[in-house]
């Protein structure tokens, strides 16, 4: 029998009417369908919340690639790698860790030292929200606050606050020191975890509070495509500045958190893949009762001369078209779904929260943002989809070749006197 031959009968199969087997094909589409769409929506959430903060970090926290020098004057050669090819930004920064009280209360805090423009870089600004005032201080006196801290001490734009740091004396004791600020402006970058210590001034500020031994100094390196170039860029760097500085990228200062996300992302699709072929078993049966079904036209078949081969590619078609149309069925909605993800979230977390007032409850959120984005960024990883329903069908063809080899050797007489 001629392989289009085979094909055509398993499609007819697949659309014939139920009473003749048709349901149990269809019944093993919709099972794949149904289980392809979890696993879709899970990649989808999982690449937009990995991407959507390891992008904050680059763009607000480690920078694609941090140098730092010995003697404390990186400041010193931020012009130079301004101009190697590839660059996009320099920035210097101070970072300590202090103390700071407003109205309501007081707080360990990130110092953050830097100049304006790096918060005002057009890359980083898509990702930051002005809440009130400035996105940058201008001045050694301001100070611009992350939201939760912020709230955490009840300061709004314009009012002061005291900064407390230490610094180490000539004789090696730690005195403190206290400095008065004006918030000028309240931001946030849409994660919490990120900039809820944040306390920012500008460079002179953080000079005027930061003591050299208290705090580290670097440069904040921003390049083309730091997922792809930051590892090959180090060495442009060492070319350019020769030895006596630490190079670090973004890979390295983010390994255990990035290592972490991906294990999560990669157990999650670990376990919805189980269910995935789960729902190919049900193929396994499918097929099964399809040839219990079409028996007669089995018998027909092999007495025109069809090989066991023959026979069992009808069955081994029916099971790829099976997976097929599943894939393509659930791929389809768990795309929908997914990049609706938070519309739909939002709907569900105001329906929820409706009831929840009813009895006197609060609003509902499924999304915590002390833990996760505000909103997810939609990442569709289209290599990923395709395996994905690549494997579904895959798993639909070895599920069913037990039952079709069976179908094949089937013999023709003892399955007409059946019938």
């Amino acid at each position: 029998m001629k392989k289009r031959a085979s094909f055509f009968i398993a499609l007819r199969y697949l659309w014939c009417r139920a009473h003749e087997g048709g349901r149990y094909l269809r019944g093993a589409a919709t099972g794949i369908a149904v289980s392809l769409i979890p696993i879709i929506v899970t990649l989808i959430v999982a690449d937009g919340m990995i991407t959507g903060i390891i992008d904050r970090y680059l763009e607000f926290g480690t920078g694609h690639i941090q140098i730092f020098d010995p003697s404390g004057n990186v400041e010193d050669q931020a012009e130079l790698i301004k101009n190697i090819k590839g660059v996009r930004g320099v920035w210097p920064e101070r970072k300590g860790m202090g103390v700071i009280a407003g109205k309501t209360g007081k707080t360990g805090v990130t110092v953050r030292a830097t100049e304006p423009s790096f918060w005002e870089y057009s890359d980083s600004a898509k990702f930051l929200k002005i809440k009130d005032g400035v996105p940058a201080p201008q001045t050694d006196r301001d100070i611009v606050l992350g939201e939760a801290l912020a709230l955490n001490i009840g300061v709004n734009v314009g009012d002061t606050v005291r900064l407390m740091t230490v610094r180490t004396a000539d004789n090696g004791n730690i005195i403190p020191r206290t400095a008065s600020f004006t918030v000028r402006g309240i931001i946030s970058c849409g994660y919490n975890e990120l900039d809820a210590l944040w306390c920012i001034t500008s460079w002179e500020g953080g000079k005027r509070v930061l003591s050299a031994e208290q705090s580290t100094s670097s440069l904040l390196v921003k390049i083309n495509n730091p997922y792809k170039y930051a590892d090959s860029f180090i060495w442009d760097l060492y070319m350019e500045l020769g030895g006596g500085f630490n190079i670090y990228t973004w890979k390295d200062l983010l390994r255990s958190q990035y290592s972490s996300y991906e294990s999560t992302r990669q157990m999650l699709l670990f376990i919805m893949a189980l269910i995935v072929i789960v729902a190919a078993v049900n193929v396994s049966s499918a097929t099964s009762m399809l040839v219990l079904e079409r028996q007669k036209d089995i018998a027909i078949l092999k007495i025109s001369g069809s090989n066991i081969k023959g026979i069992a590619d009808i069955f081994l078609w029916g099971s790829f078209l099976t997976g097929l149309f599943g894939s393509i069925i659930g791929i389809s909605f768990g795309l929908l779904i997914g990049i609706n993800i938070n519309f739909l979230i939002r709907s569900l977390e105001k329906f929820l929260s409706f009831f929840s007032h009813l009895f006197r409850g609060g609003d509902v959120r499924i999304l915590d943002p002390g833990f996760y984005l505000e909103t997810i960024p939609i990442i569709i990883d289209w290599n990923a989809v395709f395996l994905i329903g690549f494997f579904a069908v895959v798993c639909s063809i070895l599920a069913s070749l037990i039952p079709a080899i069976r179908a094949g050797k089937l013999k023709p007489m003892e399955l007409l006197r059946k019938t």
